[in-house]
């Protein structure tokens, strides 16, 4: 069984777990915004001590891959880099928004539409809406929202609005068909799931060539930032 170990950075949130294949055995969260760069290391630690394992017992490092928060995506890829490199694992990676949406649908027991938001600046999200079965119905993209903003989907849909970047339009899409739930934010501990099934696939990432989606710069044709 895989021993994968998942570093979440994309957020506010700075989160660390280890699974034995579906099977998590520690994990650790810190609630502490722009901590990431000195917390995320100690995390590691503390996470490999209370699951009584060795470092060599990790056979893959999975990471969010964004879009999110610009610095917490780079120190979140270059640690997973450079522990791959350093125990020479594989490295795997999930987009935020899907975990996201995997987390949420978890309590989507009417089946809506999942709306995963993370907030960008002003009334503007990242975003993306996926049916029940998780299936992509608009892929991520950066929204400004008024509110006209998924009109057309809340007239024939239920719909489940959820992170960080969901609170700002509690005010502003006001629809009988729109929910919100609150609480939902990117958790290492949901990351190593969805990555231990990347991992029996051979689904991963090329070390030399992964970066960080940031999605405004790949929107812009920009150059990316580097690692």
């Amino acid at each position: 069984m895989p021993v994968i170990l998942s570093l979440e950075t994309s957020t506010d949130v700075c989160s660390v777990a280890l699974h034995d294949s579906k099977t998590l055995l520690s994990q650790a969260e810190i609630h502490q915004p722009q901590s990431h760069a000195s917390r995320l290391a100690p995390l590691i630690d503390q996470v490999v001590r209370e699951a009584n394992i060795n470092f060599k017992d990790i056979k893959a490092v999975a990471t969010t891959q964004g879009p999110g928060s610009y610095t917490g995506l780079r120190i979140g890829t270059s640690t997973a880099k450079g522990l791959c490199y350093a125990l020479d694992v594989p490295l795997l990676s999930v987009g935020t928004l899907e975990l996201l949406a995997f987390q949420a649908n978890v309590s989507n027991t009417s089946k809506d539409l999942l709306c995963p938001m993370i907030d960008a600046r002003r009334m503007e999200v990242y975003c993306l809406v996926a049916d029940a079965q998780l299936k992509i119905l608009e892929p991520v993209s950066a929204k400004i929202l008024d509110e006209n903003s998924f009109r057309e989907l809340l007239g024939s849909n239920r719909m489940l609005f959820f992170g960080n970047g969901s609170t700002k339009c509690r005010e502003i899409i006001r629809h009988p068909n729109a929910s919100f739930l609150d609480n939902v934010y990117p958790r290492a501990s949901v990351l190593g799931l969805m990555a231990e099934k990347k991992f029996q696939t051979q689904d991963f990432e090329d070390l030399i060539k992964f970066k960080p989606f940031y999605l405004k710069e790949f929107v812009a044709k920009k150059a990316g930032a580097g690692i």
